[in-house]
């Protein structure tokens, strides 16, 4: 696990030093060790948290002759076999690092054929010399991240804002189309980012940068593809058989590893798995105060007697929270108004404490149907019956309903089309909601939501809705939100968090499971959950899912109303009318309406405008002048 960054420009040579403040930005993500290379316009920098051959795997790495240089964040998994290979092919390795093979298998496949190859979790930066070409992989799910802006003095990247930040060539500013989705999704869809000019590279791409242009190229996509000829013995054998496989993978590591385990199946599968391979440490969090009914920890606690692991525990308070939520925005860089991040925060901080490595559980709701609103396609499909005119008026009449009444929900959601209703696992603000709260100015704008999922649901229009709604949730909601605060919140403490359940071949299993086998009897992830029954005691397989419950509610109504109050009356937000935030503070304080999340993603919003766009930090931008050296021939 490492930070990547560097540049590629056309006909000038960018300052050593700003190649060295981007990488003393993102020290946190490899404490271990640093490297660069430079050759004309493309720069490479490197920060390495040491997991394999500690002593040998110094980055930048380059192929047979110098031509080629890479940095690789992340691991490849897969990388023995691949090396292997090519030592048959006559290459010569200098380490035993699994990052040494991506300069080689690039020098034979080119990078889309070395892409589609790799199994792991990677962002990575080739330069080759010989094309002048800069490319930038990210894996096929989006574990790991990857930035780029485009400026004046050419194109960045880094495996984190702050990376380009920290050049001092970009200016942070809000971009007010990717705000206007961000209330809706909680989060900033890819490719774009809060900030102008700053742009993720989207999972299962890779960038091609050359004399100072840049274009996009997809290198593989989520595709469910149901087989109705699965029998339910079968499958219970193959997924078993392929989960154990990919966490075996998932174990490389020269340091000491553990695992995340809440009540759930999924990680409890992990720890299980893992288990059988040695002794291990796992850790879990909970909640100080009256918050029994939404803790994992005594659920935690059993499976890991059960599993008898070295078990560890977190409880955070309200004020701790509280108080680590700037530094932990600062963290997560983009806005993600996600209550559980904190809680990952805290999590990772402990778990570092004992470990480099932790394994983890995320993933498997997207690839096995786990999340409980794949049951609705089911619950509504009486809605599916009536012509789209009724099933229009029907919308209308329920909107005129008194909000909070019960059925209202039912009625509003059932009236529309599923790509409509389904655009990821959360959904804060309504259209009209968001033209009601942003400042005319702000709103250059006004596509509705779904213009974001309409190309998933496109591509998808013969599939059954679960492997529709699974194939937005994996390009969206997976990447945006799961993966963005898994990786973030891990690596602000040199950690490094890998997850099994997001493995290709572990994909290619899940995709061609048919919906009766996704939800069913009451349940969801049926097919997983019978499949792991001999691994795990029977409460933890019919167990529901919870997730990372927050008491955010409480603490919005209790310990932290006064900083809510505070924050959203005090904070520079001239995006924003102020009248519509006072109703949504007040509405907060009624207990029949429940706001907490649309107020908590404005507090995440106002939280992150502080840190990041008016931090003191941030608010130089060079000249030119002082951004190139001079190169004399």
């Amino acid at each position: 696990m490492c930070g990547v960054c560097g540049f590629a420009t056309a006909g000038n040579n960018i300052d050593t030093a700003v190649l060295t403040r981007m990488m003393d930005a993102i020290v946190h993500r490899g404490p271990d060790d640093a490297g660069m290379v430079r050759h004309e316009g493309i720069g490479l920098g490197f920060r390495r948290l040491s997991i394999l051959d500690v002593g040998g795997g110094h980055q930048p790495m380059s192929g047979e002759d110098d031509r080629v240089w890479a940095v690789t964040n992340g691991e490849i998994y897969n990388y023995q076999e691949i090396r292997e290979d090519l030592i048959r092919r006559g290459h010569r390795f200098r380490s035993h690092s699994d990052a040494e093979v991506v300069p080689h298998l690039y020098e034979e496949e080119g990078v889309e054929g070395l892409s589609k190859k790799l199994r792991g979790m990677f962002a990575i930066a080739i330069m080759d010399r010989a094309q002048g070409t800069l490319y930038l992989v990210r894996d096929h799910f989006g574990i790991k991240p990857l930035y780029y802006a485009m400026t004046p003095a050419g194109v960045l990247f880094a495996s984190e804002i702050k990376g380009l930040l920290a050049s001092h060539l970009i200016r942070p500013e809000v971009d007010l189309s990717s705000l206007w989705h961000y209330l809706s999704f909680q989060y900033v869809p890819d490719p774009g980012t809060m900030l102008q000019g700053v742009y993720k590279v989207p999972p299962g791409h890779f960038l091609t940068v050359k004399e100072g242009r840049a274009s996009l190229t997809r290198y593989w996509s989520v595709a469910f593809n149901p087989r109705q000829d699965w029998t339910l013995p079968e499958l219970r054998e193959t997924i078993y058989t392929t989960l154990k496989d990919s966490v075996r993978y998932h174990m490389m590591s020269d340091v000491p590893r553990g695992a995340y385990l809440s009540s759930g199946i999924d990680s409890s599968a992990v720890v299980a798995f893992l288990r059988e391979h040695q002794v291990l440490d796992t850790f879990s969090i909970g909640f100080a105060g009256k918050h029994g009914e939404v803790n994992e920890l005594t659920a935690a606690r059993e499976t890991a007697q059960y599993l008898d692991t070295r078990h560890h525990e977190v409880v955070v308070t309200a004020g701790e929270y509280l108080s680590a939520l700037p530094k932990i925005v600062r963290a997560q860089e983009d806005p993600i108004a996600d209550p559980s991040a904190p809680a990952l925060y805290f999590l990772a901080q402990e778990a570092r404490r004992h470990v480099t490595v932790v394994l983890s559980g995320e993933g498997a709701d997207e690839l096995f149907a786990g999340y409980p609103i794949y049951h609705e396609s089911y619950a509504l499909r009486p809605f599916d019956l009536l012509p789209p005119t009724v099933r229009g008026q029907v919308g209308k009449w329920a909107e005129k309903l008194p909000t909070g009444m019960k059925g209202r929900g039912y009625l509003t959601r059932g009236a529309l089309p599923l790509e409509h209703r389904f655009i990821g696992n959360a959904k804060m603000y309504s259209e009209a909601e968001k033209m009601a709260l942003l400042h005319p100015d702000a709103i250059v704008t006004n596509d509705p939501v779904w213009v974001k999922t309409a190309p998933y649901y496109d591509a998808t229009r013969d599939l059954d809705p679960v492997s529709r709604m699974q194939t937005v949730d994996c390009n969206t909601w997976l990447p945006g939100d799961i993966l963005m605060k898994a990786d973030k919140m891990s690596m602000a403490h040199s950690l490094e968090l890998r997850v099994p359940f997001l493995d290709v071949k572990v994909f290619e299993l899940a995709a061609t499971i048919p919906a009766r086998f996704k939800v069913a009897n009451g349940t969801t992830k049926y097919a997983l959950r019978e499949a792991l029954r001999p691994l795990l005691p029977k409460v933890v397989a019919e167990r529901p899912k919870l997730g990372f419950p927050i008491p955010i509610r409480h603490w919005l109504q209790h310990e932290m109303r006064d900083f809510a109050w505070d924050l959203m009356q005090t904070a520079d937000l001239p995006y924003f009318n102020r009248s519509t935030i006072q109703s949504i503070l007040n509405a907060n304080q009624k207990t029949l309406v429940n706001h907490d999340r649309k107020l908590w993603t404005l507090i995440i919003f106002a939280l992150w405008h502080q840190e990041i766009v008016r931090s003191d930090d941030v608010s130089t931008v060079c000249e030119p002048s002082q951004i190139f050296e001079e190169v004399h021939p």
